[in-house]
């Protein structure tokens, strides 16, 4: 079925729209995003038939934009580049994800799980990431990392802690799958 370049063009500036609206304005209606997208409101719904629906679909534009970069930024930056650069767009997706916790809220509550495929795309764009370093670190163990940094209201320690994980990525930190069990007393 081929979709029309202005329905596409529509569909991606509603979405542009929601996604700030749902960020700086919790009450912002689906009047108002579809006014501000420069489009009727019957457009909007024909796109999004229920405001969970418009939700869902900007965090998984967000989520598709950032595992998308993961091979753009390997073909123009070194692989350690790419790497420090994909963690930094992962905090801002992570950033603008809690923005849109009331949102994200309500289509749960209905429901939805819009996670669900979220740490397969995630954990998938790290191990792409970390294929040409050979790195021993376990994509999944980058995500909860940089999530954990994610968390971190101190630009300048944040920036810190990635150097951190970058270094024991790069260096070759030998990482334990099981701790030894402490000596008998």
């Amino acid at each position: 079925m081929n979709v029309r370049a202005d329905a596409v063009r529509n569909r991606g500036l509603l979405i542009e729209v929601a996604r700030d609206a749902f960020t700086h304005r919790k009450d912002a209606t689906l009047g108002a995003i579809a006014k501000e997208a420069g489009v009727g409101i019957g457009t909007l719904y024909r796109h999004f038939p229920t405001r969970e629906a418009l939700i869902e679909a900007v965090y998984r534009t967000e989520l598709e934009k950032l595992c998308d970069a993961a091979p753009d930024l390997l073909e123009t930056h070194s692989p350690e580049a790419a790497l420090r650069e994909w963690m930094n767009r992962f905090i801002t997706y992570i950033n603008a994800k809690h923005d849109l916790k009331d949102a994200l809220q309500a289509v749960i509550a209905l429901g939805v799980n819009p996670f669900e495929h979220s740490r397969a795309a995630l954990v998938e764009a790290i191990t792409l990431l970390l294929a040409p370093l050979q790195a021993t670190a376990q994509p999944l163990d980058v995500m909860t990392l940089v999530v954990a940094v994610s968390q971190n209201d101190d630009k300048d320690q944040a920036e810190r802690l990635l150097d951190l994980i970058m270094a024991g990525i790069l260096h070759g930190a030998e990482l334990r799958t099981a701790r030894p069990a402490p000596a008998p007393r």
